[in-house]
């Protein structure tokens, strides 16, 4: 996947994620609000993917226009 597309599922599990943890929180689903966290984190992780793949492509570059 390129850095751009885990960022952007990354930024969508951390929105859905919080939607289900409101969601379970208002109607007291404890499962939910948990699963809720859990894919929040995931989009977390995805969207640290992204921005490490950037940063290494950076650092590719600078490396390259050095030689």
């Amino acid at each position: 996947m390129s850095s751009t597309t885990d960022k952007l599922k990354g930024l969508a599990n951390e929105a859905v994620g919080n939607a289900k943890q409101g969601v379970g929180q208002m109607t007291g689903n404890d499962k939910l609000v948990v699963e809720g966290k859990a894919q929040e984190l995931k989009g977390e992780a995805q969207r640290a993917v992204g921005e490490t793949k950037d940063g290494i492509a950076s650092a590719a570059d600078a490396i390259k226009r050095k030689l």
